[in-house]
Order: C-alpha cells, then structure tokens, then sequence
C-alpha cells in the first residue's frame, strides 16, 4: 500500500503544476470513482448516499459524500487542504528583450524561497483566456518542456555569493526563454495562441489574459540509501490534498464525508475561492437550506485542516523547541499555537491522538519556538467562518517553500490511514 500511495502521489505532482491543473487532476479521479460534478450555477438535487464535488474558479474543489444517515444526527467529517504553492507567476505585459535574450517578468506568488529557482529547467503552465469565434473562453495549458532557466551570475562575479545576499525579484528572477536578434520583437500573447493550436487544436482569434506560473520540469522522486524521503515540488500542500482524497475514496461510511481544497492559502485565503471566501459555507448551505439545522450540524462536525508541518532538520535543530521538533517517518503533527495561528484546542488534539492511536499510526506535536512568529494555515480561517471544532495537523518535510521540498516515505501511508479512519468514525467528540 505504501509503494502504491508514493508512486500515486508523484503522478498526481507531475499531472498539477498549478492549481488549475491540482483541482482538474482531483475532479478526474473523483468523477473514475462515481463522484457526479454539480454546477454552482444550477439548482442541485442531491441524494443520500451520493457522491458530488463542486470547484470554483477552475482552482478549489470540495468533494462530498452524503451519508446515509442525516448529517444532523452525527456531523459532518471535514478535512481541508490548499492546492496553490508558492511560485513565480507571469506579469500581464512580460516581454523583456535585453541584450539579445527574451526574458520574461514575473511577480513572487506567496512566500517562496528564492535562491532555488536559479538553475532549475523551468516550464510555464496554467490558464490561458481567450476569445474564439466571438466568444470568450479559457483552458488550461502547460508547455511540459523545459523552455526557461534563472541562470546564476558566476562566483567570480559575485565573491560574496556564499555569504548570502539579497535576492531583487524585479531584477534577478525574470526567466531566460530565448535568444533573439537585435531587431526582432516576440509577443508572448502569440506564443500562448501557438500553445493553445499545438496542445488543443484550439484557434484562438486573440489571447485575452492568462494566469501562468513557472515551475520545475524535474519530477518528483523517492530519494535515499533506503528510498526514506519523497522529494519534489509543491509538497506544500498538494500532500495533504491526495492524502484527503485517498482518504475519502477508501472510506466506506455511512456519514457525511468532506473534502475542501481551496486555492489562495499561501496568500491569505482571501478570495472567491479562498478558505477565506465563502465557497465551503455556501456549499454546505446549499445541502442543509434549513438555516436551524445548518448550524446544529456544524456544531456536531469536525474540521481536520491538514496542511506541512516543520520536521527538525539535522542542520538547524536549534531552530525548533527542543521538546517539540517533529520527525520524518514518525507520523503526522498536531499542531498547536495558544495565539490560535492553528485552531487546535485540548479537545480536537485528543480525538485526532486518539483516532491515531486506535489505528497503531505514530502521532507526533509541533509548538513553535516561544521566540520565533508561527505561520498559520486555513485552519483558524475555517473555524472562525463556520464555527466548527478544528485540529491542524500536517506531515513533517523539509525546505518548506522551496522549489522542491522533503518528505518521509512512511508517512502518506500513516495520513492516509487515519484520515481514512476518521471519515469512517461513527462519533465525534
């Protein structure tokens, strides 16, 4: 099972390089399991014991399996994640000729580490606006091969490289995509109408928009002597969300099961499809119309926000609380903050330890440094819109935020499991 859950999870990296391609990748393996997609547009006529999920903004999907018995009876069994990851997104009039070379302006998605995305075969992928035939449209693209690079400036150029200097994103980050003669002009615009013939057949008239990132060409991979760590891109937070799904598919319950991965997190959730908009409250309104019983069954549900969590790195253990410093391999991490960064309480950490130690999956906890600032995830975003219990919890990597980040190989199998396991619990606490 754990060789199966590993390989799954480096295709379905390879398959999102963006969050348009994250939520198309999730919609595909939820409607090959019977999952029936529902328009927000239209009415809905839903079912016990149906199987539905809903995206918005090509970018978030919330996957829903009615139980069935009735939700107000025993809540409802959420577990959300976030599909973006930091990256360098595409400025709307790009084009940068300087010196002979085609480079492309780029704006900072998020809080991304830098200095990785030097010397790395890049490709651009996402969603491409068009107008065809008098109509507007959109698809997704992604141009695969390796078609741009960051190259570094030499050591001999720049002697204090190695003692760390700051990075100008303006200046430093925009991406070599060609060389071309000194009089030769290149819109991109017509490159994307280029993209859309070679990968749809699609004749687009004129490329209105686009929203497309670069990323690393280089595949996710089991690393190691012993094959210990999955290394990749957008493990942060693409993880929890095929851990989520493998969860849902496995588990056989007669409850109301929910999986939400919204867009946006790694900027502050803030937007239509955000964890901090209302797509998963206007969801669940939409199945519970019943203003009463919506919020009694919220009240009787469960949130488990999952989302990475900080393994303590051999080389900066002194960076963690010695008590508290998470480790690959051993399991996933309740995660608890008192200024409520996470929306952990006493109650919802002891159900998802219990959950744990009931299924023999090793548990582990994080609390930040008392003198260091705490990120925070939808977690305490979730709570506070819906006001349902919530625990965070996460699996420990390395390189958060970097272009390719480390997680244990043991420990999608330990997620998967007691997120299964949860899905399937008869009582919440």
């Amino acid at each position: 099972m754990r060789d199966a859950l590993n390989q799954g999870l480096i295709e379905f990296l390879k398959a999102s390089p963006t969050p348009f391609h994250a939520t198309a990748s999730l919609a595909q393996r939820l409607e090959a399991a019977g999952f029936q997609r529902l328009d927000e547009r239209d009415s809905w006529a839903t079912v016990p014991g149906g199987r539905y999920y809903v995206t918005r903004n090509d970018s978030s999907i919330i996957a829903i399996k009615l139980g069935k018995l009735s939700p107000l009876l025993s809540g409802i069994r959420m577990v959300g994640a976030h599909t973006d990851s930091p990256c360098l997104r595409v400025k709307p009039q790009p084009e940068l000729q300087r010196h002979g070379f085609l480079q492309l302006g780029v704006e900072v998605y998020g809080g991304a580490l830098l200095a990785p995305w030097f010397d790395r075969d890049l490709s651009l992928a996402g969603r491409v606006t068009f107008r065809r035939d008098g109509k507007v449209e959109s698809q997704l693209v992604d141009f695969k091969l390796p078609i741009a690079v960051i190259p570094n400036l030499a050591i001999h150029l720049n002697r204090t490289a190695n003692e760390g200097w700051p990075i100008n994103p303006q200046l430093e980050l925009p991406p070599i995509i060609a060389q071309v003669a000194g009089d030769e002009r290149v819109d991109f615009r017509a490159l994307l109408t280029e993209q859309l013939a070679r990968e749809h057949e699609l004749n687009a008239d004129v490329v209105l928009d686009y929203e497309l990132s670069f990323y690393d060409t280089q595949d996710a991979a089991l690393i190691g002597l012993h094959g210990d760590f999955i290394a990749g891109a957008r493990l942060d937070n693409l993880l929890s969300c095929y851990a989520g799904l493998q969860a849902m598919l496995a588990s056989d319950s007669d409850e109301t099961c929910v999986l939400v991965c919204t867009d946006h997190e790694e900027v502050g959730s803030s937007s239509a499809c955000g964890a901090d908009g209302p797509m998963l409250e206007q969801t669940l309104q939409r199945l519970l119309p019943d203003g009463d019983e919506y919020v009694r069954t919220v009240q009787r549900s469960l949130m488990v926000s999952a989302d990475n969590a900080h393994g303590v790195h051999p080389n900066y253990a002194d960076k963690h609380d010695g008590n508290h410093g998470p480790k690959l391999n051993a399991g996933p991490v309740i995660k608890v903050n008192n200024n409520q960064r996470y929306a952990t309480n006493s109650e919802t950490a002891g159900f998802f330890r219990h959950l744990c130690m009931a299924e023999e999956v090793p548990v582990q906890s994080f609390v930040v440094r008392s003198d260091m600032g705490c990120g925070s995830t939808i977690g305490p975003i979730t709570a506070s819109h819906l006001g349902v219990r919530t625990v965070d919890i996460g699996l420990p990597t390395f390189a958060m935020h970097s272009i390719r980040e480390l997680c244990g190989s043991q420990d999608l199998a330990h997620l998967v499991k007691v997120l299964t396991a949860f899905y399937r619990t008869r009582e919440l606490p």
